[in-house]
């Protein structure tokens, strides 16, 4: 009996213990002190991207390639193209996004893409040319689904102020947040945004060995800047392209070009014609000898200017 007693004195000193060593908390604290977290995920930059109808299925694909490459990224349904575009900023109130990638399909063949700032602004707007999705290039690739991405950009960037804000978008865009719970804690990939020709390019390359190699994955495709508007779709106009030419200008300036070399060619085939038609009532040498004179006198005339001619 005596052990069982110790036993029960040795518990309850250790239940004592264990209370004494515990935190006590206060008994009143403020509604307004903020609770203390370690929170990792600081950047909560949100990307929706979505569509307007009247894209094309490669419109539709490159959309979709883009989405893959933004683990932070979240799709929406299409929305109606008569709706004004100033919807758009409700729609990204409504689903927690400060980002937004529109892409504005025109006629299933024109593609225009909208980055945006919601709701504060700015916004630019694209015409999207040269458009390559990842299955039309078929390129050798195994780059990790959610990974982040090393942003690089081209010196002409720091040259323009222009392409100062668009660097600067493009940054906040498709720099995926460290330590999102979508996004894998690898860096597999570089995306390269490049000026030329008054165009951005853009190339998806993956990293091969610790060297330096890079093999291109894709997408690819080739942004031409049209606006850069103060707010988020609408507001004062700070910068447009005075270089930009639309596509429907192009597509006519085309079929003009080809409309003067019918016309240069039909020109050719009427003279062709008319030159046939004409050959069998020019006159011959040898006829001329049959005509008013002395027929002997003018064979030897014609005799001695073939010799002179050999």
């Amino acid at each position: 009996m005596a052990k069982k007693g110790l036993k029960r004195k040795q518990k309850a000193e250790a239940v004592k213990k264990e209370d004494e060593s515990k935190a006590i908390l206060p008994l009143v604290r403020r509604s307004d002190e903020p609770v203390t977290k370690k929170a990792k995920w600081i950047n909560r930059e949100r990307i929706l991207v979505f569509g307007t109808r009247g894209i094309s299925f490669q419109h539709r694909h490159l959309m979709k390639d883009i989405i893959k490459l933004l683990p932070h990224a979240k799709s929406a349904n299409k929305m109606e193209r008569k709706e004004n575009l100033f919807v758009v900023n409700e729609m990204c109130k409504m689903s927690h996004c400060n980002k937004c990638i529109l892409f504005d399909g025109r006629l299933q063949r024109d593609l225009y893409m909208w980055f945006s700032n919601s709701p504060d602004g700015p916004s630019i707007k694209f015409n999207v040319e040269s458009i390559f999705t990842s299955a039309e290039l078929k390129l050798t690739g195994n780059c990790l689904k959610g990974s982040r991405p090393l942003l690089s950009f081209d010196n002409s960037f720091d040259e323009h102020p222009q392409y100062s804000l668009m660097r600067e978008m493009f940054v906040q865009i498709f720099g995926v947040p460290d330590h999102h719970p979508k996004s894998q804690p690898f860096v597999d990939n570089v995306l390269n945004f490049s000026v030329l020709d008054n165009r951005i390019w853009f190339r998806n390359y993956q990293i091969l060995d610790e060297n330096g190699a890079i093999a291109e994955i894709g997408p690819r495709f080739v942004l031409q800047p049209i606006r850069i508007f103060k707010g988020s779709f609408c507001g004062e106009t700070l910068w447009e392209n005075p270089f930009y030419v639309t596509p429907a200008k192009t597509r006519r300036l085309l079929k003009d070009n080809k409309k003067d070399k019918y016309t240069n060619n039909k020109i050719q085939r009427k003279a062709k014609k008319t030159k046939e038609l004409l050959a069998p009532f020019r006159v011959k040498p040898e006829n001329e000898i049959f005509r008013d004179g002395n027929v002997k006198e003018k064979a030897k005339h014609l005799i001695a200017k073939n010799k002179k001619a050999f």
